[in-house]
């Protein structure tokens, strides 16, 4: 994979990264590609844009109020941010926790921090909590952090959202502000577990939502909690040279009967519910191999290269592995890499917002439109379109699509 990162760098001037969302969600700008035409469109002209035969498919995960101020006796400010649980690693489990739970954790300001326990008390519904933090063991990205309280009247979960603050990516070089809490949310979300939105959702609102079904587009959902190493730039050459993170996904057995038997285009709405799909694509390609099909590694689809099922072949090997483990869901996790030269299965198109330079979701874009991407991100610098996170829209139907 010797893919120069170099190739997909583009210049991005500071001010047109978004720093704040706009003051309504669905009067986004809308990038329109498709049959290698580009046109402009408002995010509320989406149900307009997709037949009615269209499948839409949403990553429902929730961000957590990930960022944990404390302070030293000596004044001090130490932030731990978490990023996943360690014990227990079940996301569910570990916020219902009631006295302790450790989690992987990369600490802000840690060389005032070499020692100790750190303590903070809180207030909920009169009633005084103190929570204590303390060093377990270092990891590769930081630490894993033990934190106990002492009242399991209240689980981690409830003492997060009292004192945590929302996890905005560090390119909008800002602290979180009130106006996060609600708006690096998406108005879908549901299972709380991610450190970063999925930001292509950002822009839906609970009336454009229902004008997609109205226009008989079926809704589908899945959860893939989105970690910190999204954020993660490339700083190898080359592609080969870069490591994936992993990352936690889970879909319901009926979402998964939706997909196969569904004949029309698919949507992805969002980078990461596309990487989960195609995740899903060779956990059925390995449970096809009666080879382990519950993590997808990195390099998965470039060293199983024989594969030639279809998407709806695979989802059925997939259905018939998880049924004979007698479950109504599949869990999984996955550190694949999309880039130039893999073929999308699993959709047609793309909603998604505009990337960072030189970053593996860029490359994810190029997988799915080739050379175009240099044009479309040409298009959207020199007509005023709004960058990343907090950033416009686009809406990119594949090549080879209906």
């Amino acid at each position: 994979m010797d893919i120069s990162i170099e190739q997909y760098n583009y210049s991005l001037p500071d001010e047109r990264i978004a720093k704040y969302p706009l003051k309504r969600r669905d009067h986004s700008r809308l990038l329109f590609y498709k049959n290698n035409r580009i046109t402009d469109k408002q995010f509320y002209n989406l149900p307009d844009l997709l037949p009615s035969t269209a499948m839409m498919i949403f990553n429902n995960t929730k961000v957590i109020r990930a960022r944990l101020p404390f302070h030293k006796h000596t004044g001090a400010r130490v932030e731990i941010f978490c990023l996943e649980p360690a014990s227990p690693t079940d996301v569910a489990l570990a916020f219902g926790q009631t006295e302790e739970v450790t989690w992987n954790c990369m600490v802000g300001n840690n060389k005032k921090w070499k020692v100790g326990t750190l303590e903070k008390e809180l207030q909920i519904n009169s009633k005084t909590i103190v929570l204590k933090a303390s060093k377990e063991q270092k990891t590769s990205d930081g630490f894993i952090i033990r934190f106990s309280w002492n009242n399991s009247d209240f689980t981690f979960s409830e003492l997060m959202e009292e004192i945590g603050k929302t996890p905005i990516p560090p390119y909008l070089e800002r602290e979180s502000e009130e106006i996060d809490t609600e708006r690096y949310q998406t108005v879908y979300s549901k299972a709380q577990g991610s450190v970063a939105a999925p930001t292509a959702g950002l822009h839906f609102t609970p009336e454009i939502l229902e004008n997609l079904k109205s226009d008989g587009i079926k809704l589908e959902n899945l959860t893939l909690h989105v970690g910190a190493g999204t954020f993660r730039p490339v700083k190898s050459e080359t592609i080969a040279d870069h490591e994936m993170h992993t990352e936690h996904f889970r879909i319901s057995l009926n979402t998964l009967k939706s997909l196969r038997s569904h004949r029309g285009p698919k949507i992805s709405v969002g980078t990461t519910s596309l990487r989960t799909l195609e995740s899903l694509y060779w956990a059925g390609a390995l449970a096809a191999k009666s080879k382990p099909f519950h993590h997808i590694e990195q390099w998965t689809p470039y060293n199983n290269k024989d594969v030639k099922l279809s998407f709806r072949e695979a989802i059925d090997y997939l259905i018939s592995a998880i049924s004979s483990e007698n479950k109504n869901y599949y869990e999984g996790s996955t550190a694949i890499i999309i880039v130039p030269g893999y073929q999308i299965r699993a959709v047609d198109g793309l909603l998604t917002n505009f990337h960072q330079p030189k970053s593996t979701l860029l490359l994810l874009v190029a997988a799915l439109v080739g050379e175009k991407w240099k044009e479309i991100y040409k298009h959207a610098l020199e007509n005023d379109y709004r960058f990343l996170s907090y950033g416009d829209s686009s809406l990119l139907w594949a090549s080879t699509s209906i």
